[in-house]
């Protein structure tokens, strides 16, 4: 996630931390930042509202999974910090969550660096396909990674954590079973490493986020799109493709940041 920052330079975030809760120290800081523990001793503590902004359904996950977040705010800063969670493009569209930070549209946000092909060149080293196994051991691995790389390549916004989805494969209309099967094809990539990846193998790539992808496979602008299984029902893909392979190929990095 993308955090934006405030008040020349200082973030909201809770700078460094890697998980769901905020707490101690954390807690004190992101507050002191905040300018709300300077007033003399015994007055009450002014109330912030934070947005939290994300492009995914509010079936999936993730929303649990900030919502909780968003309660330890809550509770570790003693009620002063709270937060409303805006999903599915409420605040604005998939591939603007990194400007919306930036720009504070939302204090907040759920990044796809890979919607914004040749803005965070380095970063895309981690869409090459067949690399990981797991979600959970290539998150470790890829927030250590570019964590220094952030502090430089996105320095408009305080950079939270990055971490990715089991890996996505490949669902399409008709059957997929060589490489050379691709060739004619409309696919919709995961990012556009996998979308070099299509070309290369004679397919022709189609855009669209996440929340775009049925609509562009009913109406047969694509053939087929790189996907994680988890995201098949959410995104209601499964209703309008019928073939799979089994090949764990494409992990796109989601970002946190304010």
């Amino acid at each position: 996630m993308m955090a934006a920052t405030r008040g020349g330079g200082h973030d909201w975030s809770g700078a460094g931390r890697r998980g769901r809760r905020v707490r101690g120290r954390a807690v004190g800081a992101l507050l002191a930042v905040a300018g709300l523990l300077g007033g003399p001793a015994g007055a009450e503590e002014p109330k912030v509202e934070l947005k939290l902004s994300h492009w995914l359904p509010p079936a999936h996950p993730l929303q649990q999974a900030i919502a909780d977040w968003a309660a330890s705010l809550k509770a570790d800063s003693g009620g002063t910090l709270t937060a409303v969670i805006f999903p599915a493009e409420q605040l604005g569209k998939a591939f603007d969550h990194y400007d919306m930070a930036r720009d504070g549209i939302a204090d907040a946000a759920f990044v796809n660096p890979g919607y914004q092909p040749g803005r965070f060149p380095i970063l895309a080293l981690s869409d090459l396909p067949f690399q990981y196994h797991d979600a959970k051991t290539a998150t470790a691995a890829l927030d250590a990674w570019y964590r220094p790389h952030a502090a430089r390549k996105m320095k408009d916004v305080h950079y939270c954590f990055a971490f990715v989805h089991d890996p996505g494969t490949l669902h399409t209309r008709r059957k997929v079973v060589m490489p050379a099967d691709l060739r004619g094809l409309k696919l919709r990539p995961a990012d556009a490493t996998i979308g070099n990846f299509v070309t290369l193998l004679g397919g022709t790539n189609v855009q669209a986020s996440a929340p775009a992808a049925r609509d562009l496979l009913e109406r047969r602008v694509a053939d087929g799109i790189f996907f994680p299984w988890g995201c098949l029902v959410l995104f209601g893909i499964d209703k309008v493709q019928q073939n799979t392979i089994s090949t764990r190929i494409s992990m796109s990095p989601p970002l946190s940041g304010c």
